[in-house]
């Protein structure tokens, strides 16, 4: 079964795009269950735009660009982290920012990701700091007994980045996603072919 949940060490390093990568090599459906932020094209609808698989239906809209526990209490709506949970069968999952995002008050992405024990992706950046970030964000998953599957870099090479928060925490490298432009469903298809090993999320 091809299962997993997509996660990074910040928000807006490339989860979606990667996301959407992934879900296009293995024909999986995704499912976003929270969408913070309507005004633009959502996660979804780029994923079914780039992908073109199946589009399991958000848990949760909300018209708020913030943090989902923030945009759920000015839309006022009460998330239920008890019933969250991803639909049955082959599935990609796609979690809100980092992986310590509060989805309510008292529970973070993280704490979802212990309940669903379902593989985890940590996507990262190869800028800058990401060494710090990546590793601060495996320990946080590792600590609470979350299942992770591997690492999936997203930018330009950094190998020594790359390479050290591999050695460092022990999660091995799936391969890295570059910058693609011109972005679409071919372009797409053609970098992740050349960056990551098919047979890896088998």
């Amino acid at each position: 079964m091809t299962r997993f949940v997509v996660t990074g060490t910040d928000t807006g390093i490339g989860k979606t795009i990667f996301s959407a990568a992934l879900a296009q090599a293995t024909g999986t459906p995704y499912w976003k269950p929270i969408q913070s932020g309507l005004e633009e094209e959502t996660d979804s609808e780029t994923v079914a735009r780039l992908a073109g698989v199946p589009i399991r239906p958000e848990a949760y809209r909300l018209i708020t660009p913030a943090s989902p526990h923030l945009a759920a209490e000015i839309d006022g709506v009460n998330i239920d982290v008890e019933t969250l949970s991803p639909p049955p069968g082959d599935l990609i999952v796609e979690g809100a920012g980092g992986a310590l995002v509060p989805v309510t008050r008292t529970t973070l992405y993280a704490d979802l990701f212990v309940k669903w024990q379902v593989p985890v992706i940590v996507c990262a950046r190869t800028a800058l700091g990401t060494i710090n970030h990546s590793l601060l964000t495996i320990e946080a998953l590792k600590a609470r007994g979350v299942p992770i599957h591997g690492l999936a870099f997203l930018g330009d090479a950094v190998e020594d980045s790359e390479a050290i928060i591999s050695e460092i925490s022990g999660v091995r490298r799936l391969g890295r996603l570059p910058i693609i432009d011109p972005l679409n469903s071919e372009t797409l298809s053609k970098a992740f072919a050349a960056g990551f090993d098919r047979t890896d999320f088998a």
